[in-house]
């Protein structure tokens, strides 16, 4: 006699013994870390954080810092890339992720429709121009994947146009939108037809968009590797043109949104509707891994167009609970905690601190931002000594000099910071929002000092430019 599911006997776990699993063991089996990367995972990784200083043993993260093994803490400018707008461990989140195991949510059931996916859906698109329907990702790359392949089956055409200089991620699709030679360099024929165009240049967007084949034009609004703003109405202007031609548009918002340059989105403060609009990273807070695709209610309906294709395009961790519910908690601190006001004025705050050090040393040139996300890039000098040095170094490597500052900055306060791209003069930070103006006055205090010794020809951190040189050139020649 067959027993009902009302009626079935409740399965009850077995009580923890004295060799039940604990993560602890792992997590302080700490001298192991490097070894385990070199032989089970990416060899080179391990190598480069050894040659700049970076092969750190962190151990814990809160805000905008992280401490290491010894006990030395350090001001995160890189925030995983973008990952944590709110810093590490913001008391909501880890609330929230408590909630939500307490709860023992019946998550993943696949063939349901989860009632938190629903409520943020909804929050998404209350806060996003294009008033669109949401579809849940695991990765920034995968809504770059999710979005190609939406704008083709709306517009059934195949061709996609990207900005040089763009980054949209690294699998095969987000790889094929990406505007950096240095990425796809090795990996053979990627999606095609698509065609980078450069920024600003509505006239090139106009001449590829006449041709009647372009399904969606790509961008991000400020882009990523070199953090270089869009001219005043150009994201406007050709938002206006690829509707003119019957192509989308899609603003790749990963790491400029979620109130990283002030605004919820960036492409607020160009007026601009985008037809798909991507975001990820801090979406969660920084504990689970998501996406969200924001697209037009026409879209969605030209890819789920009949019963038999509701799940013609899914994702096994897209309906995820968990990272539902960490996007509700990161939208509630949003609006609760003057996330937006802060991002402004500590981005204000520390452009307007580099840009008084340009008045000092003459290798600063350009300073740009928006909000929490910001950029330096440094000129050749003028003066005779410090051009032999910045001549020397550029004709060893093209990517060394920002290693002179992004290094020291590490090495003597405690600052962790990134280059912008291959073959730039560049330094990029991406402050967590919500430092503190002491933070802020720290981390220029020390820029100020880097800066101060990159002046100064030979010695110093020349020094440690002709190290990085000869580790560089040693391991061209060991290939």
């Amino acid at each position: 006699m067959s027993t009902s599911a009302a009626e079935s006997p409740r399965h009850e776990p077995k009580a923890p013994t004295s060799s039940s699993f604990s993560i602890r063991s792992y997590w302080e089996n700490q001298e192991a870390r490097f070894d385990n990367h070199l032989q089970y995972m990416n060899p080179q990784l391990p190598k480069v954080l050894k040659t700049l200083g970076f092969d750190k043993t962190y151990v814990r993260g809160e805000g905008p810092y992280l401490w290491d093994q010894e006990g030395r803490r350090y001001l995160d400018f890189l925030s995983g890339y973008g990952v944590f707008n709110f810093g590490r461990y913001h008391p909501v989140i880890v609330r929230t992720m408590r909630e939500m195991l307490e709860l023992q949510d019946a998550n993943l059931v696949q063939f349901d429709c989860p009632h938190l996916l629903g409520e943020l859906a909804k929050a998404l698109s209350e806060r996003s121009p294009n008033r669109g329907r949401v579809y849940f990702t695991s990765t920034g790359a995968e809504t770059v994947e999710t979005a190609i392949k939406f704008a083709k089956a709306h517009t059934r055409r195949d061709r996609i146009l990207y900005l040089d200089h763009a980054f949209h991620g690294l699998t095969l699709g987000a790889l094929s939108v990406n505007g950096n030679r240095e990425f796809r360099d090795g990996f053979g024929c990627l999606l095609e037809p698509t065609l980078g165009i450069p920024p600003n240049d509505l006239k090139a967007l106009e001449t590829e968009l006449k041709k009647g084949d372009v399904a969606a034009f790509i961008f991000e609004p400020i882009q990523g590797k070199g953090v270089y703003l869009p001219d005043p109405g150009y994201l406007k202007a050709a938002e206006d043109l690829c509707h003119r031609y019957g192509a989308l548009t899609i603003a790749d918002e990963v790491q400029t949104g979620m109130g990283r340059t002030g605004k919820f989105l960036a492409v607020e403060h160009e007026g601009a509707s985008p037809d798909i609009i991507l975001i990820s990273k801090s979406l969660s807070g920084g504990l689970i891994p998501t996406g969200a695709v924001i697209a037009r209610d026409e879209i969605f309906k030209s890819v789920f167009n009949r019963m038999d294709r509701c799940v013609v395009h899914s994702s096994s961790f897209g309906k995820n609970s968990l990272s539902a519910a960490m996007g509700l908690a990161s939208l509630w601190i949003l609006d609760n905690e003057n996330i937006l006001e802060r991002a402004t004025h500590v981005g204000k705050k520390i452009v307007d601190g580099l840009n008084a050090l340009k008045m000092k040393y003459e290798m600063i040139g350009e300073v740009r931002g928006r909000g929490c996300m910001i950029a330096v890039e440094f000129q050749a000098p003028k003066s005779l000594q410090l051009k032999m040095g910045w001549s020397l170094l550029h004709t060893l490597s093209k990517d060394l000099f920002p290693q002179l500052i992004v290094v020291p900055l590490m090495r003597d306060h405690g600052i962790l910071s990134q280059t912008s791209g291959k073959g730039q003069d560049i330094v990029k930070f991406l402050p967590p929002l919500i430092c503190s103006d002491e933070d802020i006055d720290y981390f220029l205090n020390a820029f100020d000092q880097v800066c101060a010794g990159a002046h100064k020809f030979p010695g110093g951190v020349w020094d440690l430019g002709k190290t990085l040189a000869k580790a560089a050139m040693s391991d061209q020649a060991s290939k």
